[in-house]
């Protein structure tokens, strides 16, 4: 699967860790093309919800469908996607052209001018030597954003991806992510911030111990 197509479902999802059940019961569709908001609390269950739909859990009970592919039986791991799930994790001794070079190596897919196309997107400098060690949060988290796109994903899937970003850094990635709808991107995302929330998602559906209590 190349490209996203019309939609990702998910049907009365589980996710239990022995006891704890992170995901109860959890169904909702995400259309192609629009910002989808998923709001709550810390261990609402948001985080959880968004490595099952990627790939990097599978579920206990339901099941997700991408295109009307099964994951963890038709694909393991969610194709054409980029992802911020939690702080970026990059080496701290080298500047953010290299870390994303190093990223890029894995499928092989861009070269430099994608990469140089990407940091500048976010707004940080792509020739600068400054290592990521030296970073901010809000730089970090910057570059973190600029991982998630380079490759062009047809989805994008962030976690909190304001996190530590100043009100610049903020409305910088507000326009970045309209404008990826415009282009036909699907994003879903996470947000504590209301107004992230009202100016950026198309639909928004909030969480509460692991279920769905609210959508608008």
């Amino acid at each position: 699967m190349k490209n996203l197509g019309d939609k990702i479902e998910v049907h009365g999802a589980v996710k239990k860790f022995r006891e704890f059940t992170a995901l109860d019961h959890i169904s909702i569709n995400f259309e192609k093309g629009k910002i989808h908001g998923i709001i709550g609390r810390n261990g609402s269950g948001k985080t959880v919800l968004f490595k099952c739909i990627c790939g990097l859990l599978r579920l206990s009970e339901g099941e997700i469908l991408v295109d009307d592919k099964r994951m963890g039986t038709d694909m393991d791991i969610l194709p054409n996607v980029g992802i911020i799930i939690e702080n970026p994790g990059f080496l701290s001794g080298y500047n953010a052209y290299r870390n994303l070079e190093f990223l890029a190596m894995i499928n092989g897919k861009i070269g430099k001018k994608e990469i140089d196309s990407a940091i500048e997107k976010v707004g940080l400098d792509a020739r600068s030597k400054k290592k990521v060690g030296k970073y901010s949060m809000g730089m970090k988290q910057r570059l973190g954003i600029a991982q998630a796109i380079m490759e062009n994903p047809d989805l994008l899937i962030l976690d909190e991806p304001m996190n530590g970003l100043d009100n610049q850094g903020v409305a910088d990635i507000r326009t970045l992510l309209l404008e990826l709808k415009r282009q036909g991107k699907t994003i879903l995302l996470s947000s504590h911030n209301k107004e992230d929330i009202s100016v950026l998602c198309d639909t928004v559906a909030e969480m509460d111990h692991g279920q769905i209590i609210r959508r608008g």
